[in-house]
């Protein structure tokens, strides 16, 4: 895999294979019905250790239960090939995982599951294993007439509401340089954008949800504790297109 950003790209750091994220952000309420468990990949296409782990979210990606989201960072763009889905919104989040859990620097391929416990990505049994055993506990979600309901619950801190659209389709990239040069690699759920609509208290409360920027994206809501922590509830909106893109 790609290692720390701080560390040479090359190395392999094996203390990355689990890490349990202890935080409790959430009174001891009954867990949120529905809400599927959110799994977030951080990769990119300039990384030669990431397509394994961007198979194995395309394989789960379809799931009912599972909110599949394929981050593409930039900070690995300087190898040869910038990324085509790229946006320091998405490397700007995965930074807030790492700050949060005081971690010493970010690397690819890297899955966080529910904002709570971070794996390599490329390991499919320990993905399994994780999303078996992730729940929410938070708030119940419900979408109507443009606007997202967010209902009453007991945070142990401030929470931001998420807006996330992303592309469902298998979207097949030309790779042309770089360290993935003459591959072809499909991508699905690949986040397109990520909008904070403001912040949950525990009140019940409304958010109107903006104008999509592109036609056919997907659209999700996150509930998560500030600044990189746990994902309390997630819900999607609307059924997902299985098109097939070329890009």
């Amino acid at each position: 895999m790609h290692t720390f950003f701080r560390l040479p790209a090359k190395f392999l750091l094996g203390a990355f294979a689990l890490i349990a994220f202890s935080e409790i952000g959430y009174a001891q309420e009954p867990p949120a019905t529905g809400s599927p468990v959110v799994v977030e990949l951080f990769q990119s296409q300039g990384c030669s250790s990431c397509p394994p782990a961007e198979a194995n979210l395309n394989a789960i990606a379809g799931q009912p239960n599972i909110l599949a989201l394929s981050y593409a960072v930039t900070y690995w763009d300087n190898l040869g090939w910038k990324d085509t889905f790229a946006s320091e919104a998405f490397t700007n989040r995965q930074y807030d995982y790492s700050h949060y859990q005081k971690q010493d620097g970010v690397y690819t391929p890297q899955v966080i599951v529910n904002g709570q416990t971070a794996i390599v990505g490329s390991d499919r049994a320990q993905l399994d294993q994780v999303v078996a055993e992730a729940h929410a506990r938070g708030p119940s979600l419900s979408w109507a007439k443009g606007q997202l309901q967010v209902g009453a619950g007991q945070p142990n801190a401030p929470a931001d509401v998420w807006l996330v659209r992303y592309d469902p389709r298998t979207i097949n990239v030309a790779i042309r340089a770089g360290e993935n040069s003459g591959r072809t690699l499909p991508h699905r759920n690949v986040v397109r954008e990520l909008v904070n609509l403001g912040t949950w208290d525990g009140h019940a409360k409304t958010f109107a949800i903006p104008a999509a920027s592109t036609r056919g994206l997907s659209t999700a809501a996150l509930v998560q504790i500030k600044s990189g922590g746990e994902i309390l509830s997630a819900a999607k909106d609307s059924s997902v297109n299985t098109d097939t893109a070329s890009r």
